[in-house]
C-alpha cells in the first residue's frame, strides 16, 4: 500500500513539474475541449490548462482518503484496500495521460484527441471491472443501489456481473481507435447500458432472494 501511495505521489509532482516545464512553450489561451470528432470547441487560461489535471488529482486523493473515513462500512473497505488504491493509482494516470495529450494538443503535435483517449478509457474500465470483483459492501465505491446496500448476497453477485461487463466496456472501448468518429460511443453507450442493466438487475435480485 505504501508503494501505491508513493507512486500516486510521484505521478502528481510530475504532473505539476510538467505543466511547469512547459509553462513558456504553450499559448496563454490553451485548447481545453474537444467534441466527439476531436475538433477544438473551447479554450481557457494557461493557468488553468496546464494545472487543472493536476490540482483536481489532489482534490480527488484526498476525497478518497476523505472516504475511508467517514464511510460508516470503512471496514469493508479496508478488506480491498489494495484494490481501493489501484484504483485511485489508475485514475490519477488517466488525468496524467490527458493532460498529457491536451500539452502535445497545445504544443502543436496533430493528433485525433477523442481517438487518443480510447485506450486509456479501455484500460480505465477494463480495471474498474476488476476492482469491482473485489469490492466489498461499502457507501461510495462500487455499485451501490438501495439493495445491494442492503444484502452482502446481493451486492456480491451484482459486483461480480458488473465486473464481467464493465472489462466488456473496456474491450469495446478500445474499437474507438479504429473508427474515431463513433469512438465517444464506443466508450459512452456500453458502460451506461451496463449500469442501467445492473440497477434492474441488483433490484429483481434482491426481490428473488427475499422470496
Amino acid at each position: 500500500m505504501k508503494t501505491g501511495v508513493l507512486v500516486i505521489s510521484g505521478i502528481i509532482l510530475a504532473s505539476f513539474a510538467i505543466g511547469i516545464y512547459f509553462y513558456n512553450a504553450v499559448p496563454e489561451q490553451m485548447a481545453s475541449h474537444w467534441n466527439y470528432a476531436g475538433e477544438v470547441d473551447d479554450y481557457m487560461s494557461k493557468n488553468y490548462g496546464l494545472f487543472l489535471m493536476p490540482v483536481v488529482s489532489v482534490l480527488m486523493v484526498l476525497l478518497f482518503i476523505f472516504i475511508v473515513k467517514i464511510d460508516p462500512l470503512r471496514k469493508n473497505i479496508k478488506k480491498f484496500m489494495g484494490y481501493y488504491i489501484g484504483l485511485i493509482l489508475a485514475i490519477v494516470l488517466f488525468l496524467f495521460y490527458l493532460n498529457l495529450l491536451s500539452i502535445f494538443a497545445n504544443l502543436g503535435y496533430d493528433f485525433n484527441m477523442t481517438q487518443m483517449m480510447m485506450p486509456a478509457l479501455g484500460i480505465l474500465f477494463y480495471f474498474i471491472g476488476i476492482v469491482l470483483k473485489k469490492a466489498k459492501r461499502n457507501w461510495f465505491v462500487g455499485i451501490r443501489t438501495p439493495w445491494t446496500l442492503s444484502s452482502d448476497k446481493v451486492w456480491d453477485k451484482t459486483h461480480l456481473l458488473g465486473s464481467r461487463l464493465f472489462k466488456i466496456a473496456g474491450v469495446i472501448s478500445f474499437a474507438g481507435i479504429i473508427l474515431p468518429g463513433y469512438a465517444m460511443w464506443f466508450a459512452i453507450v456500453p458502460v451506461l447500458t451496463f449500469s442501467i442493466y445492473l440497477i434492474v438487475y441488483s433490484y429483481f435480485l434482491f426481490r428473488k432472494l427475499k422470496r
